[in-house]
């Protein structure tokens, strides 16, 4: 009988620290897409700004 609850102890703490290792990988990939997305949204707001000048740089003006 021994032997069957401590077999059952340790299923019940593999069970837990796999779901604290899925939830933490949830955490990351959250993570990762929140960050995915403000490099999105910074590069295309770079984007129209850079698109918006013409190519050709301008001559220095005198004083």
């Amino acid at each position: 009988m021994f032997e069957y609850e401590m077999h059952q102890f340790r299923s019940a703490e593999l069970i837990e620290e796999a779901e604290r290792f899925r939830l933490a990988r949830f955490a990351r990939e959250q993570a990762r897409a929140r960050r995915a997305e403000r490099r999105d949204r910074r590069h295309e707001a770079e984007r129209t700004v850079s698109t918006d000048r013409s190519g050709r740089r301008r001559a220095p003006r005198t004083a």
